[in-house]
């Protein structure tokens, strides 16, 4: 009979670097939600590419006798502001007053963009127009909630340089009159070559703080994080992981290495704070006082098209709005989760966040049955994502307890027998991922429906006591000790 693998026991006594901040409680529903009523006060200028998204909803009931592709019926079609527009519709929907410039083509596209964009509430626009220039279309066919395929029209050169220097003229006195600018940059030409420099320096002088919301694609033939130092000295960047990955040459699949990548690019250009958009999985913040990985709180992810441009709107009013960094970083994993849980490239408003906010919500989704609970960690499994397990009850709620199991997993899920009238209380922790009962004097059967990567030890028992412990060897699992206070003293 061949060995099962070997059982790997880890301690963390001195944790991974950089480690997170020291585990606090945070601000509390109460105070979240008086920080949402506050981002209505904010005034953003926003700088970048503008695009129109076109959607066009159907049905498909045959294929084509032309060839293997489906016909799509015609029900209706939807254009929407997107790109740098789409961070306009954002901030309008938190009710903030927003500047926009932006270029847009010649053509029945740009008209139709600047309509879009001049008839939201509380917008001025500014967008210029470029003879012969086409502006950036992208329309989406859409059959039973499924994307059948997306269509791009668009020129990504830079904008003529007269043109550039207009803008930056205009951005510069546009921005005197607000509290905040965004540089959304989408790569289409509009930020090009030294026009993010010329932007933030305008916003310097005049005592603004910049936003920058980067895409990926920089040119080709460039070292990786090369064509970033163009956004240097902006207060906060917002990239996704694949960004990151980009901009660092740094691997970002774990919290561990995407806090390392994000204080390797922060160090790199002076950037005061970077905010890392995980998807489902929320926010990481990386600033002078410390990491934070925040949590979106998503129920289900039905799509997540325009979850980083709601991110970096809240940032902006946040910001505007003079809110703590870690607060506007916690409402911006909200924010994504709120994005992320409707179809199309939706946007986050004031009630959705005080929903969210609502006691009890959560423990309304969290807290499942075994089955329940096997079918979500069997999907998470498949989207990459490392389960943790920590069995008990009230002990789990310790906060310094959940930072830790937190940070060696990507999905944390806490068992507690059906006696515990604490589950409710776990499942509202934003640390926490899923709670379920394990039904039983033991956790094993649990355990072992589960399967999971990374089994968190009761930090006073000893590890060959670990209920489990030897089930992980099926699967090659590790067992984490967390660290008492004895061990940090030493």
């Amino acid at each position: 009979m061949r060995p099962g693998p070997r059982l790997r026991y880890r301690t963390m006594m001195h944790g991974p670097a950089p480690a997170p901040s020291p585990a606090s409680p945070g601000p509390t529903a109460a105070e979240l939600a008086d920080a949402v009523r506050q981002l209505k006060r904010g005034t953003a200028l926003v700088v970048g590419d503008a695009m129109l998204d076109r959607y066009v909803y159907g049905r498909v009931e045959r294929i084509s006798p032309e060839g293997p592709v489906p016909v799509l019926a015609v029900d209706r079609e939807v254009a929407l502001p997107g790109g740098a527009g789409n961070v306009v519709r954002d901030l309008t929907a938190l009710g903030a007053a927003v500047a926009f410039v932006s270029v847009v083509g010649d053509d029945q596209a740009g008209s139709d963009l600047t309509g879009l964009i001049g008839g939201q509430p509380g917008v001025e626009p500014w967008l210029l127009v470029q003879g012969g220039r086409a502006t950036t279309t992208k329309t989406r066919f859409v059959a039973a909630g499924q994307h059948l395929l997306r269509a791009d029209h668009e020129q990504v050169a830079p904008i003529h340089p007269r043109l550039a220097d207009r803008l930056v003229r205009i951005a510069a006195d546009a921005v005197a009159a607000t509290a905040v600018m965004v540089l959304s940059d989408y790569r289409k030409g509009v930020l090009a070559g030294d026009v993010p420099a010329r932007l933030i320096a305008a916003a310097r002088a005049a005592g603004r703080k910049v936003v920058v919301d980067p895409k990926g694609g920089g040119p080709r033939g460039q070292a990786p994080g090369q064509d970033w130092a163009r956004y240097a000295g902006a207060d906060l960047i917002v990239p996704d992981c694949a960004e990151l990955a980009e901009a660092t040459g740094l691997p970002t699949g774990t919290e561990e290495e995407i806090a390392l990548a994000a204080t390797t690019l922060r160090d790199a250009h002076g950037f005061g704070a970077v905010m890392v958009v995980r998807g489902e999985q929320g926010v990481t913040l990386v600033a002078e006082d410390g990491i934070r990985h925040l949590p979106s709180d998503v129920a289900e992810v039905i799509d997540p098209a325009g979850a980083a441009d709601a991110v970096v709107a809240v940032a902006a009013a946040g910001i505007a709005a003079g809110l703590p960094m870690p607060v506007v970083a916690r409402l911006g994993a909200l924010a994504a989760g709120i994005v992320m849980g409707k179809t199309g490239i939706a946007v986050a408003r004031e009630d959705e966040f005080l929903e969210m906010l609502t006691p009890g919500r959560l423990a309304g989704y969290k807290l499942v049955s075994r089955s329940q609970a096997a079918e979500r960690v069997e999907r998470w499994r498949r989207a990459g994502a490392r389960i943790g397990f920590l069995a008990g009850g009230a002990a789990a709620a310790d906060a310094e307890l959940l930072a830790q199991a937190r940070g060696w997993c990507d999905r944390l899920v806490i068992g507690v027998a059906d006696t515990d009238p604490g589950a409710e209380a776990l499942a509202e922790l934003s640390a926490v991922d899923l709670v379920t009962r394990f039904g039983a004097e033991t956790p094993l059967d649990l355990i072992r429906l589960l399967r999971p990567d990374v089994l968190v030890q009761d930090p006073h028992h000893a590890p060959e006591t670990v209920a489990g412990g030897e089930l992980l060897q099926e699967w090659g699992g590790t067992i984490c000790r967390p660290r008492q206070e004895a061990d940090r003293a030493d």
